[in-house]
């Protein structure tokens, strides 16, 4: 483990407590509540013509059956639309339960309660929908042809169009000495955490007050939610997010139907209620992502500059946008990468389609937009005969030309704006690390045993740390014991670990000492949610922030009370010492016990305050006029932009001749998210990502028919990389500082996934001599690839086949 600038390693707090079972994920939770199950819709269009529940009323065990028209207020009305934007003009949302028409497979129709989930799933199958068929619009392609809408109030069924120029693109391209298009697909894909969505909610009549267990990405923003749809103050609202078993972007998502239903039961009802989704809901009613077409068409000159770059894309985001068009904004902005085009337009139309909807999985509309501009690097290298590092060398923006404003408006509508970077460092490194130069040798060592081998690289700028803001809270007990709150939440990032070693590294405390909550509007009511690689920086800054007022308070109350100046003391393991004079001191509970004068003693640092000058002195008044009871502090961070941290990958891959097998057999990254305050944490993320990559790459598609029938919702048909097929992930770092906030932080939770299908892609292009243009790929579709090749149906490659010479390690048979 690499030593950062907060100290020695520090393995992961939470771990022991979560791989031992003693973990408290959302279904340990509510064990004698009531239960709740779905009618879901078989159908991705149809109207809803009538609902018969009459086979059901008579099962044992049976509380309830509820359907939209017993859905009173404001929980009736359609789920709201989370982030608005100008060019979203036809942004739809659903109903909590599907009102007249159901528009994708899996969207709820019915609630069912009963005494547990085996009778409330039993009745749900006893009741009967009948139903009017609407042709679905399935795909991009069939949405972007409008033959059939999905919302008949929708023309073209296009939700949004949005479209960014800089500089004179027409221009700058017919001036360009080169010119080449490019047509590009991703398909389909979708997080799988380890335990799906669920709600947990009990009621206090007596009070009026709502306790709601969601696992979610933003207990504060559920509480809001919730708050509004029941009518309920915010104050009588309490929300917690237990531990979360995995996220990955479809937990942002909020209020999700079930989240709203559930705790209007639990009033409804005055008893506990919960639900929690099944893998076959996960499939079929949470949220996919990826989905796109992307056109490039780009201008260059005779050394591979990028003169002109004009890029169209079409978004398929299902059949409603409760996230906006993130996702497409995303690709549309941070498609540019590491590199400076001339000039720049972009182009994009988000399609509905009767399928599931989207919202962000991790990398968040980046995969999408490093795979066009990678694709795109790689054949300028091609057309020139060039090596691929070179191309990418040569359209470089400069350490010195950071910052670098690429004149388009970024997600959060500011200018989008790099704050750091060492571009041509990382890409040194990277080609160190893979052995760059000595992969022609290794090569050729390879054909002659009969195999077929290629190498690949991907280069990546993600926006990190994006506002508005997240808070941090901290408190010292009188046993010297430190509670730390923040609102965001945690889905296993290691924030336990994190918040942890900031404020010991702050406050100068153990570490043992400091514990840390997350994701619990009671204690923290104000925060954003954990997403977009911003829980570092953002609640990482603000707990920073926060420990430098305790940290000061403690300083000066410890000076008042042992007569010596501030600027002369040290805070050590939790000791407050006079710099030089080790034995002039007083502990860190002892100051708290201070900060809050009680009239009784009740543990020993109350005692040991007594000796000290002035504590006991009725002409001093406890506390100042200007101050606050407690050693605690609390600050809130929000940045003026995003932090922009950047990576690079390479990987070797080998394909069977004969079967059209793909192997991964090395794997590296050089990764820079500025100062790492935990490098094994950082390494565990950017590993977690390229394994999640390696699935978008390889295996993971979400198979629609024509019907909008979902044909692989289960772990039976659904493929995903085993231990076997993620090969070791060689790493190495740059920490290039960002100026923006006080740790000069970046983010780091999505960049292992963001480059992996077009470093893949390359290689397997590398290995083949012919172009990629789609992803994920199989064997099967590789292996039709080639047949057309060979038929001289499919173009080959024009430059050689990476030619520079054995990477010295010899990792690619691990």
């Amino acid at each position: 483990m690499t030593t950062s600038m907060f100290g020695a390693p520090v393995a992961r707090r939470e771990d022991p407590r979560l791989v031992t079972g003693n973990g408290r994920f959302l279904d340990d939770l509510g064990h004698d509540a009531l239960a709740a199950a779905f009618v879901r819709s078989p159908h991705a269009h149809a109207r809803i013509v009538d609902i018969d529940v009459t086979d059901a009323l008579d099962v044992d065990g049976l509380v309830g059956i509820w359907t939209h028209e017993d859905l009173p207020g404001r929980v009736g009305e359609p789920l709201p639309l989370l982030i608005p934007h100008p060019t979203l003009t036809h942004g739809r949302t659903a109903y909590a339960l599907a009102k007249d028409e159901v528009n994708h497979v899996g969207e709820p129709i019915v609630l069912v309660i009963a005494r547990d989930r085996y009778v409330a799933e039993d009745v749900a199958q006893l009741i009967r929908v009948e139903y009017d068929f609407l042709t679905p619009v399935v795909g991009i392609e069939m949405a972007r042809d409008a033959t059939d809408l999905v919302h008949d109030d929708v023309p073209d069924n296009v939700s949004a169009h949005m479209f960014q120029e800089v500089g004179d693109v027409d221009a700058a391209m017919a001036a360009a000495p080169r010119t080449l298009e490019l047509d590009l697909s991703i398909e389909r894909s979708a997080c799988m955490p380890m335990e799906g969505k669920g709600v947990y909610a009990r009621w206090d009549d007596e009070n009026g007050e709502l306790r709601l267990y969601s696992s979610t990405q933003t207990s504060t923003g559920v509480r809001a939610a919730v708050a509004a749809k029941l009518d309920l103050p915010l104050a009588k609202v309490e929300c917690i997010a237990p531990d979360v078993g995995g996220g990955f972007g479809v937990k942002i998502n909020h209020p999700w139907p079930e989240e709203v239903l559930i705790p209007w039961a639990a009033r409804l009802l005055d008893q506990p209620v919960k639900w929690v989704e099944d893998r076959r809901e996960h499939f079929t009613s949470s949220a996919h992502e990826r989905g796109q077409l992307q056109t490039v068409k780009v201008g260059f000159d005779d050394e591979g500059r990028i003169l002109a770059l004009d890029v169209k894309l079409w978004h398929d985001n299902g059949a409603y946008t409760p996230y906006g068009i993130i996702v497409p904004i995303i690709t549309s902005t941070q498609l540019l990468g590491p590199y400076k085009p001339g000039a720049y337009r972009v182009e994009f139309w988000s399609l509905y389609t009767n399928t599931v909807l989207v919202t962000p999985y991790r990398g968040a509309g980046r995969p999408q937009g490093c795979f066009a501009m990678e694709r795109t690097v790689d054949a300028i290298a091609d057309e020139l005969g060039l090596d691929r590092t070179e191309v990418r060398s040569r359209n470089f923006i400069l350490p010195s030309e950071m910052p670098y404003d690429h004149g388009l408006l970024f997600q959060d509508g500011r200018p989008l704006r790099y704050d750091s970077g060492d571009f041509p460092a990382s890409l040194d490194k990277l080609k160190a690390l893979v052995g760059w130069d000595d992969f022609a040798a290794y090569r050729a060592e390879a054909e002659a045993a009969g195999r077929k081998v290629g190498l690949g690289i991907g280069c990546y700028v993600e926006g990190t740390g994006v506002g508005p803001y997240e808070g941090g809270h901290i408190q010292v007990e009188t046993s010297g014991r430190v509670n730390v709150s923040t609102g965001l939440t945690s889905q296993g990032q290691g924030h336990e670990t994190v918040f942890a070693q900031i404020v010991a590294n702050e406050l100068g405390v153990p570490i043992e000492d400091v514990h840390v909550t997350t994701g619990d509007t009671r204690r923290m009511p104000y925060a954003v949610g954990t997403f977009a690689s911003r829980a570092a920086v953002m609640s990482g800054n603000a707990i920073a922030l926060a420990a430098r007022t305790v940290r000061a308070k403690a300083l000066r109350i410890a000076a008042d009370a042992l007569e010596v100046s501030a600027d002369d003391l040290e805070i050590v393991d939790g000791d407050i010492r006079v710099k030089g004079a080790p034995g002039t001191h007083m502990s860190l509970g002892t100051v708290s016990v201070m900060s809050n004068p009680l009239r009784y003693a009740f543990d020993e640092a109350a005692k040991a305050a007594t000796q000290f000058a002035g504590s006991n002195d009725p002409s001093k008044p406890p506390v100042a006029d200007d101050d606050e009871p407690g050693l605690e502090g609390k600050d809130f961070y929000s940045p003026t932009q995003a932090t922009f941290a950047n990576g690079m990958h390479a990987a070797i891959v080998e394909t069977d001749p004969v079967t059209a097998e793909i192997r991964i057999l090395r794997y590296c990254v050089v990764h820079d998210c500025g100062p790492m305050i935990n490098p094994m944490i950082v390494e565990g993320q950017v590993h977690g990502g390229v394994a999640q990559g390696v699935g978008g790459a390889l295996y993971e598609r979400m198979v629609y028919d024509e019907s909008g029938q979902l044909l692989n919702a289960s772990f039976m048909d659904f493929l995903m990389p085993y231990a076997s097929e993620v090969p070791v992930i060689e790493t190495d770092h740059l920490e290039t500082p960002s100026p923006l906030n006080p740790l000069g932080i970046k983010g780091a939770g999505e960049a292992g996934c963001i480059p992996v299908s077009a470093v893949i892609a390359s290689a397997i292009e590398d290995a083949e001599g012919f172009p990629i243009r789609s992803m994920p790929i199989s064997p099967v579709e590789l292996w039709e690839l080639r047949q057309r090749h060979a038929a001289g149906d499919w173009p080959s490659l024009r430059r050689p086949r990476h030619t520079s010479s054995s990477p010295t390690d010899t990792q690619e048979d691990r």
